[in-house]
């Protein structure tokens, strides 16, 4: 089945036209046939597209609405020059990345009124992502009457934690009330490389003794602890701002310090919002950038602050990985993922230090050789102790996997 990932943002839409099935599934042979991205660059949404074998178009496709990015994409799909498809009707099913499904989504779903009704009054909890998810839904659907759609949710995979670990110490009643509790995300992205390390083990995913910690590390962090394919713990919370230091979030902070730091500085929640959430992480430490290659450039040059900003990045996540240990009674692998788990040895093998107390040890040349590849970095023969892994992660495909299944279990 031929299936589009869409991932809508308030002003992006980022796609992605997959061919997967059960058996295609199973033996990894699923296929990416062709991506693209539409983004809002200066007001002007210019479409980004690429697929095997053809020369990588860059577009003007005019202001920036969901409808005539997805009719755009769609154009480009089937284009006799840059498409991949004779025509639209050829696409089975779409799949929508959704950012919030509340303590209501506990899995992927086909998408009708009800679930709708459901997406919309999660809101009030991702104000500038589901309405961003829903429009994309109404586009698609207009666009492709024929095929069905399902939402897959960023929070789902963490329903499964136990109220001990997503409770806040608050009165009882303002998570009754107002359902103020730790939901958690990068739910797709710690699901699908927890397969993976699953499977690179010799195990089942839900064997209920296999101990994963996994660590998605991009512009936004967070670590998960697994056990028997089901979260139960993640260090993001009610919002994405909680738990590591990330390229512009601060992660963890005493709130009295933000409501000290209001009072001195005479903001609001608006300014403190973007202090936080816009402000702070690595670019906030550094006072040069969020990227870590460009922090790690400038370390390199003696850069004080950069490498106190990577220093307190590291540290941070080397605590939550040795409380997870904790969490689960020990651990069977440590995964890195996202933009810097994937690409950057250093980061590894600073995130690492220290934490042989534990078990976790790497190999300085699988660490090297390992980029954008999925590979073991432990060393080679050590069966007692925990293995370590960098795993590429893939959104889109775990999407377009689910959509598939749920649609299949339909027909």
């Amino acid at each position: 089945m031929k299936i589009l990932v869409l991932n809508c943002g308030s002003s992006s839409l980022k796609f992605q036209l997959i061919e997967t099935d059960e058996e295609m599934a199973r033996e990894g042979r699923d296929r990416v046939l062709a991506k693209g991205l539409v983004e809002d660059v200066g007001g002007t949404g210019i479409l980004n597209y690429e697929t095997e074998g053809k020369k990588p178009l860059r577009d003007a496709v005019g202001t920036f609405q969901h409808k005539t990015a997805v009719e755009r994409a769609l154009e480009v799909l089937t284009d006799p020059e840059t498409g991949v498809l004779p025509h639209r009707e050829e696409i089975g099913a779409v799949g929508h990345r959704v950012v919030h499904g509340g303590e209501r989504f506990k899995a992927s779903v086909l998408i009708d009124e009800d679930v709708i009704d459901g997406i919309e009054a999660c809101i009030a909890l991702a104000p500038l992502h589901n309405p961003a998810n829903l429009q994309g839904y109404r586009a698609a659907r207009a666009v492709l009457p024929h095929a069905p759609q399902v939402a897959v949710f960023d929070t789902s995979f963490h329903q499964t934690m136990p109220p001990a670990a997503y409770l806040y110490a608050l009165p009882y009643d303002k998570y009754q009330r107002f359902g103020i509790r730790r939901f958690g995300f990068h739910g797709t992205s710690h699901r699908f490389v927890s397969g993976r390390a699953a499977a690179l083990l010799g195990r089942a995913a839900g064997d209920p003794e296999l101990r994963l910690i996994t660590c998605h590390l991009g512009n936004g962090c967070s670590v998960c602890a697994i056990r028997g394919g089901r979260s139960v713990d993640t260090s993001m919370g009610f919002t994405p701002l909680e738990g590591l230091v990330m390229g512009t979030r601060s992660g963890d902070l005493d709130p009295a310090a933000l409501l000290y730091l209001m009072s001195r500085e005479e903001i609001g929640a608006v300014e403190a919002n973007a202090l936080m959430n816009k402000q702070s992480g690595l670019l906030g430490i550094s006072g040069l950038s969020h990227d870590m290659r460009t922090l790690l450039e400038a370390e390199a040059k003696g850069n004080e602050r950069a490498r106190l900003a990577i220093e307190v990045f590291c540290y941070r996540l080397r605590k939550y990985i040795a409380g997870y240990v904790g969490a689960l009674g020990g651990a069977d692998a440590l995964v890195f993922a996202g933009g810097i788990g994937e690409n950057s040895p250093v980061i590894r093998e600073r995130v690492l230090q220290g934490l042989d107390a534990v078990g976790f040890s790497l190999d300085p040349a699988r660490n090297d050789a390992a980029q954008e590849t999925e590979a073991e970095i432990s060393p080679e023969g050590e069966g007692s102790h925990p293995r370590v892994f960098v795993i590429p992660t893939n959104e889109e495909l775990l999407i377009a996997r689910d959509t598939f299944g749920i649609v299949n279990a339909r027909a």
